[in-house]
């Protein structure tokens, strides 16, 4: 609602409000980002679709992973591209509502496909030769709609509590997109209960999937101390560096922004960190992939050898 009584129909993001040579000049930064998240994703995930070698559960995740960054990065970096580009934006009660909600969505399956991944190097690491019985075609199908169907569930409870809050303060949202905290600073209702169950599901997310993470971690580091030989030991822990540098980025940056509060933060702080992990993350993963894992770089240099025929 807005102060007159009347229902709000939009939203004024009011992004970074910096002087216009150094808006032009994120613009552009953020532009090339956002292009280097496409093609390097989606070249991950072809790479992975027409190479025989990366048929198997780990790549089938990390397809999925891929796919989940390209979106993930769209439902947020057109918007702040145009953002850049006009100072601020107007956007639509619906649109905000709509984004808040497929920003939430993918942010949440890509927590829980973070875990599924770390149980698939378990699994891969502590019983290797059980791998191919425990990680079927099924298996995995099963794994991935989980993680989708978690996330779903989060995204619309999440979105619900928020949008049923009346907004009565002010239409200005002091932030790069519509995310929680600086909608709740727009709320002239009562929202604590409505924040303790958004806060609850988002610690029962991260929570849930750190969790499995760490213990299937805790396994792996006991069956690799148990291999006698250092070459062994370096090649088991390489299997899963990639994923453990994903982890570290994308939760350590999630923990900052989501379980941390306001306690010690400004507002810079949080538009610098949500462009962290909308932005930055989705284009270095298909790099921490790619550079770090041999079969992926064999794969890569298949494909150019390909090309380089072709042509």
């Amino acid at each position: 609602m807005a102060d007159n009584g009347t229902r709000l129909t939009e939203f004024i993001l009011m992004g970074f409000q910096l002087q216009a040579e150094t808006q032009l000049g994120l613009f552009f930064m953020f532009l090339a980002f956002y292009l280097i998240t496409i093609v390097g994703n989606l070249g991950m995930i072809m790479l992975i679709q027409n190479d025989s070698r990366l048929h198997t559960p780990m790549y089938f995740f990390l397809s999925h992973l891929s796919f989940l960054d390209i979106c993930y990065s769209s439902v947020i970096v057109p918007q702040l591209l145009e953002t850049l580009g006009n100072n601020k934006i107007f956007i639509t009660y619906e649109r905000c509502a709509t984004q808040f909600f497929f920003f939430t969505l993918y942010g949440s399956t890509e927590c829980f496909l973070l875990a599924v991944m770390a149980y698939d190097r378990y699994v891969a690491v502590c019983n290797p030769l059980l791998y191919a019985m425990d990680i079927t075609p099924q298996t995995r199908l099963r794994l991935v709609a989980a993680a989708y169907s978690g996330a779903m569930v989060n995204a619309v409870v999440r979105t619900w509590c928020t949008f049923s809050i009346s907004f009565c303060k002010s239409n200005q949202v002091d932030f790069v997109f519509c995310d929680l905290p600086p909608l709740l600073k727009l709320a002239c209702s009562d929202t604590k209960v409505r924040e303790q169950v958004i806060f609850l599901l988002a610690f029962l997310v991260i929570i849930t999937s750190v969790l499995v993470i760490l213990i299937s971690y805790l396994f792996i580091i006991w069956a690799i101390l148990k291999i006698h030989t250092a070459g062994a030991k370096a090649k088991t822990f390489s299997t899963c560096a990639s994923h453990m540098i994903a982890v570290a980025l994308f939760f350590g940056t999630l923990i900052f922004i989501y379980l941390k509060g306001n306690m010690g933060k400004s507002l810079w702080e949080e538009k610098i960190v949500s462009v962290f992990y909308t932005v930055v993350i989705p284009m270095l993963n298909p790099m921490i992939y790619s550079l770090r894992n041999k079969e992926v770089k064999e794969a890569l240099k298949k494909a150019f050898k390909r090309i380089k025929a072709s042509q």
